[in-house]
């Protein structure tokens, strides 16, 4: 447990940072909070972190700003969202680089002791995830490098820019490659969800307004593997506080098609079986893919514990009440 260190979060006002923010101030640690975003619109509030700051790291004397005086930076942001928006906004994805390359730049000027870095799964060579139900992407698997264009370029190329500054000034750096994280506090519509949250919502748009049946972008037969969102803050903190500086998988292998999980969401919300409009015209990214665990139970001892069912129901349930403080109608959701 990381204790009774001052602490930069970077994206603090996101999905991910936000509830990484709440867990190592209940663990006694002293959080500066940076988002892009104004704070009336960060998903988590934080009376006990010490600073907030609303700026861009795309700037570098922003991130000089406030990397004075730290001990240890989580990088946890970056411009992206669910299928629809990184396939239709990859300049806007790949400018992320210069987030991590200033707070790098900064850190080692200012001489942080540790750095994290949040990678993707988008990182891996997409011409191994061309078929449903794949096995499992190792951490290998990045190379040879084609991952996803645009946003899975700009987290590998990240990567490569961590393992350069620990090799050439000395920074101790953590690699999370993220697969498919969700749970409650995050986004849910708007168009930058991703598939839990985005089918949560639908199925429970239906039962609200009595319809039978949902849109789904693809055929629904694509398969992923989804994580909850407690189980990453463990590994992501698990990771950090290790000896092991290269990039590791913290995902489940639980894999399921779209199909399957909108079966769960259904028997969640107690809906008779849905017809499914297939969208085959939407962005639905790689074929298959599936988290190898192999590496981080090997060098981390790490495994998630929240089976997918479980966590989908803790969604689903934030979902719920998070749509009825805004009325009862859900029409107001119209993006995917």
């Amino acid at each position: 447990m990381i204790k009774n260190k001052k602490i930069l979060i970077v994206g603090a006002g996101g999905f991910i940072g936000g509830h990484l923010v709440k867990r190592l101030l209940s663990d006694g640690n002293t959080v500066v909070a940076s988002d892009i975003k104004p704070k009336e619109f960060w998903f988590q509030d934080f009376e006990k972190a010490k600073n907030f700051y609303e700026m861009d790291m795309k700037d570098i004397g922003n991130c000089r700003k406030v990397t004075k005086d730290i001990d240890y930076v989580f990088n946890m942001a970056c411009n992206m969202g669910g299928m629809g928006f990184i396939e239709n906004n990859k300049a806007e994805c790949m400018q992320s680089v210069l987030i991590n390359t200033n707070l790098l730049i900064a850190c080692k000027e200012d001489k942080v002791e540790k750095y994290f870095f949040s990678s993707s799964a988008c990182a891996y060579n997409k011409n191994k995830q061309q078929e449903v139900f794949i096995d499992g992407l190792k951490e290998s698997d990045a190379y040879p490098a084609d991952p996803e264009d645009g946003y899975g370029w700009e987290k590998l190329f990240s990567e490569r820019m961590c393992r350069h500054f620990m090799e050439d000034y000395g920074i101790q750096v953590r690699v999370a490659r993220y697969h498919n994280i969700y749970g409650p506090y995050g986004t849910y519509d708007g168009g930058r969800e991703k598939a839990p949250a985005a089918l949560c919502r639908k199925v429970l748009k239906a039962k609200k307004n009595n319809e039978n049946n949902i849109e789904v972008w693809g055929d629904g037969k694509q398969t992923r593997t989804f994580l909850y969102i407690d189980d990453c803050v463990d590994g992501t903190l698990r990771l950090f506080e290790s000896d092991y500086s290269e990039p590791v998988n913290i995902g489940s292998d639980e894999q399921v098609s779209i199909n399957q999980m909108i079966e769960i969401i259904e028997k969640i919300s107690n809906i008779k079986k849905l017809e499914k409009i297939y969208q085959l015209d939407k962005p639905k990214g790689v074929r298959g893919r599936s988290s190898n665990n192999d590496l981080v139970k090997k060098v981390l001892n790490w495994s998630y514990n929240i089976k997918l069912k479980d966590g989908l129901k803790k969604t689903y349930e934030w979902i719920d009440l998070e749509s009825s403080k805004e009325g009862s109608n859900l029409n107001r959701f119209t993006k995917s």
